[in-house]
């Protein structure tokens, strides 16, 4: 009997060590996923994410990001007819009024949905792809060039840490639908 009762009580103290053990495991593993988030939050935040691909509105002191919009890419409601040739040798590309298309010598590029919706952002891209898109300048890692004035030769350079860490967060932003138009190379027009 005594050893029946000294029995039951180690193996109720080793279900409660495993259950706290699993306990502590979820709460690290999730505490290590927050953390990733907000890492990603930080630098989608210092890396200029949304100076073009949240796109412009008019404010009191002039264009500010429409953050009802954020990361959704150039607006599928302001249709670009066509490239704009620079004013002069002394201007590279020119931008439209919502800051998320612009035309250069490459043609017209337009800045992509960022947001985890399936069908008009990243919702349908894996983390692999999205590294990567970054390093190649490759839209999904595999198909189109990547254009100016995308910076990915400067993102390549992030860390595997860091691409995830910006891949958790968007996937945690509001899922925006916003029908990109392709990019128009030079003489074609969408």
């Amino acid at each position: 009997m005594t050893r029946n009762i000294v029995f039951r009580i180690v193996a109720a103290g080793a279900a409660v060590a495993a259950l706290g053990t699993a306990a502590c495991t979820r709460a690290t593993s999730s505490d290590t996923a927050q953390a990733r988030v907000e890492r990603g939050k930080y630098l989608v935040t210092v890396g200029g994410c949304n100076d073009c691909h949240t796109p412009l509105k008019m404010g009191p002191k002039g264009p500010e990001p429409d953050f009802s919009r954020m990361l959704s890419g150039h607006p599928e409601s302001f249709p670009i007819e066509s490239a704009v040739t620079p004013a002069s040798d002394k201007w590279m590309m020119t931008a439209d009024a919502s800051g998320t298309a612009f035309s250069g010598p490459w043609g017209v590029s337009f800045a992509a949905n960022l947001t985890p919706d399936q069908n008009t952002g990243l919702g349908i891209w894996t983390e692999d792809m999205f590294i990567k898109a970054i390093r190649t300048g490759r839209h999904m890692g595999v198909s189109r060039p990547i254009n100016p004035p995308m910076p990915w030769p400067a993102y390549r350079n992030a860390t595997d840490e860091d691409l995830k860490a910006v891949y958790a967060y968007l996937r945690t932003i509001k899922p925006i639908v916003n029908h990109v138009p392709q990019y128009e190379a030079p003489g074609e027009s969408n």
